[in-house]
């Protein structure tokens, strides 16, 4: 199965291939999709579906996660969520498991 990872939006466990990592840029506190998972620093997983970014934003998780001190610039989060969006619908078969 390979390395498993807790989506931050819904706290559902799945495989990393089926998930994205966002990181946070701590100077300009932007979110970064990091679609490679090879960026430094902390990062929190995600499934690249709009439900899971949404609940994300709702329960301020993504903060939590990246362990932000300071809050996230909300239009990192709406550029985040158009991001996912867009995401290939192909992973869906990959989220559905």
């Amino acid at each position: 199965m390979g390395p498993v990872r807790t989506c931050v939006g819904c706290r559902r466990r799945a495989p990393r291939s089926a998930l994205v990592r966002i990181v946070a840029d701590p100077r300009t506190r932007s979110l970064v999709l990091d679609e490679r998972a090879v960026l430094a620093g902390r990062g929190a997983w995600i499934h690249p579906t709009i439900e899971c970014i949404d609940r994300a934003i709702a329960r301020r998780a993504l903060g939590r996660a990246l362990r932000s001190d300071a809050a996230l610039d909300p239009a990192a989060l709406g550029g985040l969520r158009e991001r996912l969006a867009a995401q290939p619908s192909a992973r869906a078969s990959e989220r559905t498991g």
